[in-house]
């Protein structure tokens, strides 16, 4: 996977950079609601969902690929009894680790906050209207996707969505993972949720 995270450093880097230097501007906390962040900022999160190709997996060696291999067969194991189906668990943890690591995040963790969000179901509905495996909220598609709220429902989009949004909440919160989940469940600063999700982390650990 080191080709996905190479070629996704220069958008994480450039949000990093724009947020350090005070370039992204907040809202209030506290609320699930619409951030308000800087022109740099949305272009650089558009370029990063905008990118549609399937998860194309690439290693680097015959260890990295021993890795995922293992990683993929326990996943599968663990994950069989909620997605009995073969090849759409195939398909899903494919991506979520392709999208997980393009964004620099641990894929237990996105594993982990998917079963707390949305219980591995694909066309979950919140009552806020958050949508998909990692209830994306619909505005994030016209703040900087292609104003389609549907493609919530379609896997990579869904999870490619999550992964950027998160990376943005933790480099918003300087890597505190604490307060930058609880902003992505619109709870900044309650403990329930983020203690959820560390919960359920663990039990994705490999």
């Amino acid at each position: 996977m080191r080709a996905a995270t190479i070629t996704s450093r220069g958008w994480r880097v450039w949000l990093a950079l724009l947020l350090a230097v005070g370039v992204l501007h907040r809202a209030d906390a506290g609320n699930q609601r619409e951030e308000a962040i800087a022109d740099a900022v949305r272009v650089a999160l558009a370029r990063a969902i905008a990118d549609s190709r399937p998860p194309q997996l690439s290693f680097a060696s015959d260890t990295d690929k021993a890795s995922w291999q293992s990683w993929f067969d326990a996943m599968s194991r663990r994950l069989h009894s909620r997605m009995p189906d073969a090849l759409l668990r195939t398909e899903f943890l494919q991506t979520v680790w392709y999208e997980s690591r393009r964004a620099g995040l641990d894929p237990a963790m996105v594993l982990g906050l998917i079963q707390v969000e949305s219980g591995f179901r694909k066309y979950a509905i919140s009552k806020a209207g958050a949508r998909g495996y990692m209830q994306v909220m619909p505005f994030w598609t016209r703040v900087v996707g292609d104003g389609q709220p549907s493609r919530l429902f379609h896997m990579q989009s869904n999870l490619r969505y999550g992964c950027a949004i998160l990376r943005m909440y933790i480099d918003m919160e300087r890597g505190n993972l604490y307060l930058a989940l609880g902003r992505y469940n619109g709870s900044r600063g309650k403990p329930d949720y983020p203690n959820a999700v560390r919960a359920a982390w663990k039990r994705w650990e490999h």
